[in-house]
């Protein structure tokens, strides 16, 4: 239509009526102009027709919602098949009734998901002719009535084929606990398969889709908290189901004694919030994420809602180190110094306040080292923070502390780093030239190059690069403000080609293992000075290294672990012959002891030292379920140094402590534990221990939130008493620092000697005449140790040393018959 025919007809007809006919035109025209759909880079486009144009374009629903529809069908339908299996295989009702319950309600969802996709015309598959365990058809190439198996192959949770006839292979208490296990991680699953496709851009478009799925997510979480409590029923372990409480939670112990719990000191916690508790939602607001979630079960109490946001990790306790009489307890808020001595309670003598995080402590001499990696830490140790993206003030690597007077410590040097500290190591010194070595672990973010000079956030394929690389520091204790780097070394390069990115790049192992982080930093670097080796759990890699020269450390072998997400920690036994990597599966933040987590995932993994080599012997994980409301995984502990044996006591965060025996470190076992029950019943608080090490014949923990703990081993059918008193006995030396390690001796003591024959006992060797004889004669040695006119006794022991086998059936029989004869000719000695 011409322009001025245009104004004509809006004057005549009025403005609505000419776009109409304009509109008509202009469709009229276009239907000669073709539609394009271009092909990929040299293959041929094609024409469409405008209704194909339009049905490519609609937003109503999108493929991912079709996907996710036709993948929940075959997720929920073997949900259907574990419920057939419970009515011939328990008659628990709580079982029966929940297998009613899903039956009913995956059934429905599968009718209402195949009528979803039936109305637009998309593929429906029918559950009976694609049955659940599809992806085993995908894996042996066999692939039955549906086209889509092979995209169901790791679908969130489902049950592999071998653990569906596990299940089916099982009855009576052994098929609830798996059933319930399995129907958790399946619930899961769902829900991660939900969160998954709200993630993408376009899905959900459809409001009986969202609130579809809505529901499903709501429905499967709170199926999870009821087969979490039947599960947590049918345990027999007492750390299962404690109850919840600040200072007043449930409390399990076995062979072990809590002798002192020390709350946080004053300046150390929120007088407001001492627990560090998220805000309570009222009813009527919303924390912008599952607000229709059901805030409560049906015939349970109302659980209290919270807001996303958890305080500041501001005044949460971190790690330890000793010197003497001294213990200085790290916090993100500075650190507390205690005085240990006969009593079994520390006595806190003095309080820094400092903040940065995370506030890992070491000491040397009169210094006392610690990490700071947040960016708000300030040179001035000031309580402010920084706003600036780029300041002077901001701090962020190792403070070093003048403690020769404890009562007032002194800031006397620094060392910026480009990633802050994380974790320290001290790996020498002082030396002859008054020099401390430390290795620095950075694992934050890259500082802007405008605020430290050198700090480049480049990819790998930047040489200048601040990531991949650890940081060596010299510390002049004549003159700590001059502490500096001297070399960030690439350890992770490849041996031939010297790219920085040299050991795992990030992802996953393949189907069912873990994603794990990219080995561009070492969380944790613990060395063993008088071995010349250190130990690293590099993120994405345990490696070991040779620091023959301290100055210039030297990767010698690395592994990977399938189940392991974040390598974080390592400690060797005390010969150097084993290294006890763990699993931060979930940054520690996480509820990752659950009865349906996989139990290596989050756990210990031991490794063999053979010809400088690490070769896999075991994994190991808390044996005891935890609850939603705790995080729980693997995290720091230390060797207890009985002679004979390998023995770690760690922390699990709200999953207490436990006292593992790796001495075959292809079987650990657990030997002792503490645990509490959640911080909170509605709400997981980031609590629990972060630390517990062994010093000076005591087990000193530090709990996140509530404060100290100190333990002593009780006597048991796994540890003796004359195991407990030789372990007191070792000499680790007069300082304890996390990362570093040096080789614990033993006195020649008849206790030590007895330690050695309770070992032998236990094991079936020297229980006859001999070893009551030898039992005997060294009871009667430890008073006479200082006594005079010993010259007979010491005789006899050593005729009875002459005695003794000088081989067993194994090594470790052959071990420890060794150390038992050279400890006996050693008390003879000591009594002449």
């Amino acid at each position: 239509m011409p322009i001025r025919s245009f104004k004509s007809a809006c004057l005549a007809g009025g403005f609505a009526s000419v776009l109409i006919a304009a509109g008509a035109v202009a469709q009229e025209t276009q239907a000669d102009i073709p539609i394009v759909q271009p092909g990929a880079p040299g293959q041929a486009g094609r024409t469409l027709t405008p209704d194909e144009a339009t049905r490519i374009a609609e937003n109503r629903y999108s493929q991912d919602d079709v996907r996710f529809m036709q993948n929940m069908i075959v997720h929920h339908w073997q949900a259907v098949e574990m419920a057939a299996l419970v009515e011939d295989r328990t008659n628990n009702p709580e079982i029966v009734t929940a297998a009613g319950r899903i039956d009913a309600s995956q059934d429905d969802e599968i009718a209402f998901m195949r009528g979803w996709l039936t109305e637009r015309g998309e593929d429906a598959p029918d559950p009976a002719n694609a049955p659940a365990n599809a992806h085993a058809d995908a894996q042996t190439g066999h692939h039955g009535g549906h086209a889509m198996h092979g995209q169901h192959a790791m679908m969130d949770g489902m049950a592999s084929p071998a653990q569906m006839a596990e299940l089916a292979a099982a009855d009576g208490t052994e098929f609830d606990r798996l059933f319930l296990r399995l129907m958790i991680a399946h619930h899961e699953g769902a829900v991660t398969m939900v969160d998954e496709l709200l993630s993408r851009p376009g899905s959900a478009y459809d409001p009986v889709l969202l609130d579809f799925v809505t529901d499903v997510k709501n429905e499967q979480r709170s199926e999870i908290r009821r087969m979490t409590a039947l599960l947590s029923d049918l345990s027999e372990d007492p750390r299962v189901g404690l109850s919840a409480g600040f200072r007043d939670a449930g409390e399990a112990i076995s062979n072990l004694t809590l002798v002192a719990s020390l709350p946080k000191p004053t300046g150390f916690f929120d007088p407001a919030n001492p627990s560090g508790l998220p805000p309570v939602l009222e009813d009527d607001e919303d924390d912008g994420e599952d607000a229709d979630d059901d805030s409560e079960d049906e015939d349970d109490e109302p659980r209290r809602r919270f807001g996303e946001r958890a305080p500041f990790l501001s005044f949460s306790n971190t790690d330890m180190a000793f010197a003497g009489s001294l213990m200085a307890v790290g916090n993100y808020h500075g650190f507390n110094l205690y005085r240990l001595g006969e009593a079994a309670e520390p006595q806190l003598i003095s309080s820094v306040v400092c903040p940065g995080g995370q506030g890992d402590v070491s000491i040397v001499g009169d210094l006392l080292i610690m990490s700071v990696e947040q960016t708000r830490g300030r040179v001035d140790c000031g309580l402010q923070g920084i706003d600036e993206d780029v300041s002077a003030e901001r701090f962020r690597g190792l403070r070093i502390f003048d403690i020769s007077d404890p009562l007032i410590p002194v800031q006397v040097g620094q060392v910026q780093t480009c990633r802050g500290s994380h974790t320290h190591s001290v790996v020498s010194g002082p030396d002859p030239d008054g020099v401390i070595v430390v290795y620095n672990s950075g694992t934050s973010s890259v500082r802007d190059e405008e605020e430290l000079a050198g700090c480049i956030d480049a990819d790998i394929g930047d040489e200048r690069t601040a990531l991949f690389r650890i940081d060596v520091i010299e510390i002049p204790v004549a003159d700590p403000s001059q502490a500096r780097i001297v070399d960030s070394p690439a350890v992770f390069a490849d041996d031939e080609t010297g790219a920085l990115a040299g050991l795992w790049r990030g992802g996953d192992h393949g189907d069912g293992t873990q994603t794990t982080s990219v080995t561009d930093e070492c969380h944790d670097i613990t060395v063993f000075p008088s071995l010349n080796l250190a130990a690293g759990a590099c993120s994405g890699n345990g490696i070991i290294m040779d620091i023959t020269d301290p100055r210039a450390p030297r990767r010698i072998d690395a592994v990977s672990d399938t189940g392991f997400a974040y390598w974080h920690s390592a400690t060797f036994n005390n010969d150097g012959t084993t290294v006890l990597f763990t699993d931060e599966w979930g940054g520690g933040g996480r509820p990752r002891c659950r009865a349906q987590d996989p139990m290596n995932w989050g756990a210990n993994a031991f490794y063999d030292v053979i010809d400088g080599q690490l070769v896999f012997a075991s994994h190991y994980k808390l044996p005891a379920a935890q609850s939603e409301e705790e995080n729980c995984v693997a995290h720091n502990g230390s060797i207890i140094p009985v002679p004979g044996r390998d023995i770690f006591v760690q922390s699990w965060y709200q999953g207490g402590i436990s006292v593992i025996d790796f001495t075959d470190t292809s079987n650990p076992v657990e030997i002792g534990y503490f645990d509490r029950g959640p911080i909170d019943p509605d709400t997981m608080v980031l609590g629990g221990y972060w630390s517990s090490y062994w010093y000076d014949g005591r087990i000193y923990a530090t709990e996140i939130v509530r404060g100290l703990d100190v333990f002593e081993l009780a006597p048991s059918d796994f540890l003796s008493e004359n195991e407990i008193a030789a372990a007191r006995l070792g000499d680790q030396g007069a300082v304890f620092n996390p990362q570093q390690q040096f080789p614990v001796s033993w006195p020649d003591h008849p206790v030590v000697a007895l330690a050695y024959l309770d070992q032998l006992n236990r094991s079936g060797v020297l229980t006859g005449d001999l070893g009551a004889e030898l039992r005997a004669v060294l009871s009667g040695a430890i008073d006479a140790m200082d006594s005079e006119n010993t010259s007979d006794l010491a005789d006899a022991i050593e005729g009875f040393a002459s005695e003794v086998p000088a081989e067993g059936e194994d090594a470790m029989t052959t071990s420890r018959l060794t150390a038992l004869h050279n400890t006996m000719m050693g008390v003879a000695e000591a009594l002449r």
